[in-house]
């Protein structure tokens, strides 16, 4: 049990040390998939294999390790966890294969996800399945809190709101892949006041999760969620205004409705 609480004291504090390290590195080099796809970064793979085999992680660990907590048949501790492999099966399963029937084959032969953006990401989920597991099946107080009833519909309101919103864009994205003809202007909805709503709904959705969980695991993960995620909406932003000048809305922010 030392070795445990060990690991999962030290992968605890390697989820917070690289997070500034990223927001650093994704403001000046993107990652090089969608639409700053770019040659240098050796293979590629079949973007929704990609997305299907990085994301796995989030699943399959999860179940793994899950039954091993103290807690681990706690109803607390298995409606807490719901949420998370909830959102996972979603992006690891569903939107891979939406993203393959709906993407046009003409685009999709040319558009290959870096293997090595594959494994980073892989990797960065590995590291936080464990975390979040581990923390929602052994190392969480449920018998201690007595406002975790209170704190867990609080938090899933806002990580559903977040979930619907990261889905509905993910679908307006998707299915302007499958007009094809190149990249278009999103309109509609949350599009008209930022440029990434994708990216602000999941962050919501991990503000929501960190609200349930209660801890340094799910506070480290939004604040990672968020140091990834900010910088490419800021780099989207730029791209849609180099891409489309005068036609791209003006008042449309990068993430954060009417402030940023």
């Amino acid at each position: 049990m030392a070795s445990d609480q060990s690991l999962f004291h030290h992968s605890l504090l390697a989820l917070f040390l690289i997070g500034p390290p990223t927001f650093i590195s994704c403001l000046f080099l993107q990652a090089p998939y969608g639409k700053h796809r770019r040659p240098g970064w050796g293979p590629t793979i079949y973007p929704p294999l990609a997305w299907f085999l990085m994301e796995s992680p989030t699943l399959w660990l999860t179940l793994l390790i899950f039954p091993y907590g103290l807690h681990s048949s706690n109803p607390k501790s298995l409606v807490l966890i719901s949420p998370f492999l909830f959102h996972y099966f979603h992006r690891t399963c569903i939107y891979p294969l939406r993203l393959h029937s709906n993407t046009a084959r003409r685009n999709a032969a040319g558009a290959g996800f870096p293997v090595v953006v594959a494994v980073m990401g892989f990797g960065f989920n590995v590291l936080n399945a464990y975390l979040q597991a581990r923390w929602v099946s052994q190392y969480k107080d449920y018998e201690g809190d007595g406002w975790f009833w209170w704190r867990f519909f609080g938090g899933l309101v806002v990580f559903w709101g977040g979930m619907a919103v990261n889905m509905w864009a993910d679908r307006v994205l998707v299915g302007l892949k499958k007009e094809g003809g190149g990249y278009k202007v999103p309109r509609g909805g949350w599009f008209e006041l930022v440029s990434c709503p994708n990216y602000l709904g999941e962050m919501v959705e991990w503000l929501g999760w960190a609200v349930m969980t209660w801890s340094w695991a799910g506070l480290g993960f939004f604040l990672y969620t968020c140091a990834n995620l900010v910088p490419r909406a800021r780099a989207n932003h730029r791209w849609y205004l180099e891409k489309f000048g005068e036609d791209y809305p003006k008042a449309r922010k990068v993430i954060i409705p009417f402030l940023y």
